[in-house]
């Protein structure tokens, strides 16, 4: 006999129901596997690096501190992320902690390694390193005769430091010159980061670095020099060779130039963790007057906040060389409240007021004018680029920018200008400020441009001699063109 239909329907619903269940409960078990596969591989690398360490410490040739292998491991691998991560053990995170107050002994060298070797970011004004005429760029590849290539930075920095008035020999290497030495007595090194000049009607202020007196004394030589100049037509601002610094004091300093608005934001993995720093309200001490910012390649990190606020907020023009383009923010962890050291670690990136990134890009300046002949041939030079774009693992640029590839400065020095004696950057930067305005004062002078050498043969032809087999390759277009290596810079955010 037949069963009812709405029995039928009944089983056909009840066994539907219950495939439905098996495939939902097989879906998330598999979901759930999925999730843990991850982490089990991880527990499955750390098991490999505990038999790793073990293997080192049983077999190695001579005896290991386990205490510094895995420090050095844990440094090796923030430093893989990007190249301003690293571990602080306790001596550096104290050292660090030294620099952001400005006072600390040692030689005024902000360096950072690079494949191996100890490259200088830039040196500090009124410091032994500075008067002796490191440039940023220099390698050093010994200290005291014994060599630090493939040193640890950290080991090499403790060498560059001693007692107060002991005597240091560094070799440096140099773009086309031959390797040289140079002997430096250390100095307890107190930096004022901020000095300031009278140029006729106009008002000059450098900030060599940015620490945590910086914006008070940004605010002092503003207030000196209005007193010597009551009636000042303009302030030239010189961020150049400025390694950067604490964010806080950039807003400080920004702050003494704006009145109120944003000076910079800084964005983390969560596209909604945005955090916003803005100026004080009526805080432009000079009250309007025209400013103009000088940069180079050396300007990184809180110079290029700066810069980028004043350019964006249209309160200056910005001369000089485009700016190294370190546009992320390190943040301090102390590890068991400095017990342990503390990590230094990339947790966001810095955009101008107009929502620019300045990682890698930069700040390109109104108004392009190398220093010397020599300086713009090494912007012109693919081989010599000194910039965050340098680093292999640096962080990405904001998509579709990129940083503008190697070429000839639009401005360089007439024939005869003595660059010892005087600074081509400088004057034409109150050549802005006397007549108005970039414009007005490119068509004060007639520009002189680098000459670029000329090829000896056509890309793409044989060269004279040549059989077709050995002749050069059609040329190919790659912009923009990646340069070799860089520095790191800049002290982390507080």
């Amino acid at each position: 006999m037949a069963k009812p239909v709405s029995e039928v329907s009944m089983r056909k619903l009840l066994l539907v129901g219950i495939s439905t269940f098996a495939l939902g409960a097989g879906t998330v078990a598999l979901a759930e596997a999925a999730r843990r596969a991850p982490k089990a591989e991880t527990y499955r690398m750390l098991e490999l690096f505990g038999d790793v360490l073990a293997t080192v410490e049983q077999q190695y040739v001579v005896p290991v501190d386990d205490k510094k292998l895995i420090q050095a491991a844990i440094d090796g691998m923030l430093t893989s992320l990007d190249p301003h991560s690293g571990y602080l053990d306790n001596e550096n995170f104290d050292d660090m902690r030294d620099q952001t107050r400005g006072e600390y002994g040692g030689l005024g060298l902000v360096v950072t390694t690079e494949d191996g070797a100890v490259k200088v970011v830039s040196p500090m004004d009124g410091t032994p390193a500075g008067r002796a005429g490191i440039q940023a760029g220099d390698y050093i590849t010994a200290i005291d005769g014994q060599s630090v290539v493939g040193l640890p930075l950290n080991d090499a920095v403790k060498q560059m430091r001693g007692a107060v008035g002991s005597i240091i020999t560094l070799t440096i290497a140099r773009e086309k010159q031959t390797p040289f030495q140079v002997k430096l007595t250390r100095e307890v090194i107190d930096v004022k980061s901020v000095t300031a000049k009278v140029e006729g009607d106009y008002g000059y202020i450098r900030i060599a670095s940015f620490d945590e007196k910086t914006g008070r004394e940004t605010r002092d030589a503003v207030r000196d020099l209005k007193t010597k100049l009551p009636k000042m037509k303009g302030l030239v601002l010189d961020l150049r060779n400025n390694p950067g610094g604490l964010v806080d004091s950039a807003v400080d300093v920004a702050s003494a130039f704006l009145d109120g608005g944003e000076v910079v934001s800084q964005r983390g993995r969560d596209s909604k963790d945005i955090q916003r720093y803005n100026a004080r309200p009526n805080g432009d001490l000079i009250r309007g007057v025209p400013m103009v910012v000088i940069v180079n390649n050396g300007s990184a990190s809180a110079s290029e906040i700066v810069a980028g606020a004043l350019k964006d907020r249209e309160r200056a023009s910005i001369v000089g060389l485009t700016s190294f383009g370190k546009g992320s923010v390190q943040t301090v962890i102390p590890l068991r409240g400095g017990v342990d050291g503390a990590l230094k670690l990339t947790t966001a990136r810095y955009f101008t007021p107009s929502g620019q990134s300045i990682q890698k890009t930069g700040i390109i300046p109104e108004l392009e004018v190398a220093r010397s002949k020599e300086e713009a041939q090494l912007v012109a030079d693919s081989a010599t680029q000194f910039s965050e774009a340098s680093f292999k693992n640096a962080l990405d640029a904001e998509e579709g920018k990129a940083r503008l590839a190697p070429h000839a400065p639009a401005e360089i020095p007439p024939e005869g200008f003595d660059i010892k004696k005087d600074d081509f950057q400088l004057n034409r930067a109150l050549d802005v400020l006397k007549t108005g305005g970039v414009q007005q004062a490119i068509a004060l002078r007639p520009q002189q441009k680098l000459a670029m050498a000329t090829p000896k043969f056509t890309p793409g032809q044989p060269a004279a001699g040549a059989s077709p087999a050995t002749a050069a390759p059609p040329a190919v277009t790659v912009a923009p063109a990646k340069p070799a290596a860089a520095p790191a810079p800049a002290p982390a955010k507080k």
